[in-house]
């Protein structure tokens, strides 16, 4: 069985999703930041695993299901974030951001029968997913996050340490409007879709 990771920050206004805005406001795209953890953290809880952690940048809230530990991120840049979180765990893990609320259960249920790892790529050149059978810290630090070429850059790293790797379908992560409608599109039973038809009814968007 596998840890299954989160890693995310408190959804509060001004905090999350700033590129929501315009034209959403910034209560608002927290909202929908909250929304898309809520998703998220429902997958997480449905799918099979040995340990969930959520690990936080700031402080749980109502949207946190009953089984997950807890933990803070650490300090430094995100692939030093990402890298503390493996190191937390002994045996298989996956990682997963708060961006995709379009996840489901069976999507993370990584099997590492024939693999060394799984790739989750993101449409923006990033990736959604990384799951390692014997997690190594040192494979996450010191590559470019948030840039377009991360993605690339990571599933390198774990090319040239000779791990066989085998990728999960592209996701496209929630960053902008365009993406926010999109994303929703595709999973119109979330409870992120719910709150965007709520805020793009009234006008916001």
């Amino acid at each position: 069985m596998t840890t299954l990771l989160v890693i995310a920050k408190e959804p509060r206004p001004g905090r999350v999703k700033t590129r929501l805005t315009p034209p959403f406001t910034p209560v608002q795209a927290a909202a929908l930041a909250e929304a898309a953890l809520t998703d998220t953290l429902r997958a997480v809880a449905a799918a099979p695993a040995t340990r969930r952690v959520l690990v936080l940048d700031g402080r749980p809230g109502p949207w946190l299901p009953a089984g997950f530990e807890v933990v803070p991120q650490c300090g430094g840049g995100l692939d030093e974030r990402l890298a503390d979180a493996f190191a937390r765990c002994t045996g298989p893990a996956l990682l997963v951001g708060m961006d995709t609320p379009q996840i489901t259960p069976d999507l993370l249920t990584p099997d590492f029968t024939d693999c060394d790892a799984r790739f989750g790529p993101a449409e923006d050149g990033g990736f959604w997913a990384l799951g390692l059978a014997r997690p190594e810290p040192g494979l996450l630090r010191g590559v470019p996050m948030s840039v377009p070429e991360t993605g690339s850059v990571q599933r390198e790293r774990l090319a040239a340490a000779g791990l066989r790797v085998r990728e999960l379908p592209r996701l496209r992560d929630v960053d902008t409007a365009a993406d926010a409608h999109a994303v929703a599109a595709l999973a119109p039973d979330t409870v992120f879709a719910a709150r965007l038809a709520a805020f793009t009814h009234s006008g916001a968007a």
